[in-house]
């Protein structure tokens, strides 16, 4: 999830924990554990566009990650606070909790988490909810602005912090809903509509999670298209998206091709504009894909050859977004 939301999540879990005997103070160490694992931003600073890609989401979102940094925050808060009443195992249990929630969370979103870094590469990856929906985000987002502006003991902070953990919670569990339907369906489109496949997924457009992205083929090329729950026939407008495998060739030994396709999980094509050669990451879908099926799609990559090392990467998440685009997603959602 985007960082605002886990700051709130992380100061709400902060409150529940010891918000009466630390106050706000308690909500400052759920934030900061709750964002610890997005330290690896610091990677973009030195390292090249794919290799910074995949120490994104690796290694400090790893379980390993949590095992190391727990007992770190622990020591830290418990000799900073005395004296008080909590235990080093209650500050390891509560610290333990935030920072695991946080790669727990980030799984359900199509960038994937290194859980099992460095012992395997495999990045998990649920594809249940886009990385910055509104309708997870607010919650937190209304409790951490009242938990600021209510006093220690007021008792209603009890239930902003409650509001602010349940809701969320209860909203995750019906996007896991929303895309185990939607698998079943889609799966059951393919087939009917007598489209083949080896690869396939679905996730959520942006902003919500009742329209979905979907991506199904192999190594010849990919059907793209969109479906929304709100859908009544069983049918997929797909648009058909060659891989062009050949088009690599020139570059196929380079190392930055090699972390880009691993980054891709395979799901990825090239193209030629002009003199440029491009890589395409269809895991992240297309710009406004639902208003233009042909529209690029939003995270592709300029591979500037024969220089190594110059790859660069172009992200038009909300790139020719207006109110036209904006009424016409509202629309398909729908089932427009």
């Amino acid at each position: 999830m985007d960082s605002l939301t886990h700051i709130a999540l992380g100061a709400c879990m902060g409150e529940a924990f010891a918000g009466k005997t630390l106050g706000k103070k308690a909500m400052i160490w759920g934030a900061l554990a709750q964002s610890i694992p997005d330290i690896d931003f610091l990677a973009g600073f030195w390292m090249d566009t794919p290799g910074s890609l995949l120490a994104h989401r690796g290694f400090t979102h790893s379980f390993l990650f949590c095992l190391l940094i727990t007992p770190l925050f622990a020591l830290i808060a418990e000799r900073w606070h005395r004296p008080h009443d909590i235990s080093i195992g209650k500050w390891m249990l509560f610290f333990g909790a935030v920072i695991f929630i946080h790669i727990f969370i980030d799984a359900f979103n199509n960038y994937g988490v290194g859980w099992f870094e460095p012992f395997s590469h495999n990045r998990i990856s649920f594809n249940a909810i886009y990385v910055a929906d509104p309708f997870f985000s607010l919650w937190p987002g209304i409790a951490l602005i009242a938990l600021l502006i209510l006093k220690k003991r007021v008792p209603k902070r009890k239930y902003w912090w409650r509001m602010g953990l349940v809701l969320p919670a209860f909203y995750l569990v019906y996007c896991g809903a929303n895309k185990m339907k939607m698998d079943s369906d889609v799966k059951e489109i393919l087939q009917k509509q007598h489209i083949a496949y080896t690869r396939y997924f679905s996730t959520p457009a942006p902003l919500q999670n009742w329209l979905w992205y979907v991506v199904a083929g192999n190594d010849s090329g990919y059907q793209v298209g969109f479906r929304s729950v709100f859908d009544h026939k069983k049918e997929i407008s797909f648009q058909y998206f060659p891989r062009n495998d050949s088009l690599l060739n020139p570059v196929r030994d380079h190392e930055d091709l090699q972390r880009l396709i691993r980054f891709s999980k395979q799901f990825y094509t090239a193209e030629k504009w002009g003199d440029t050669l491009v890589f395409n990451d269809l895991r992240f879908g297309q710009i406004i894909g639902w208003y233009d099926p042909r529209e690029r799609f939003v995270f592709h990559y300029y591979i500037q050859h024969p220089h190594d090392n110059q790859l660069v990467v172009q992200r038009g998440r909300f790139a020719k977004w207006d109110w036209k685009v904006v009424k016409a997603l509202v629309d398909r959602i729908k089932g427009n």
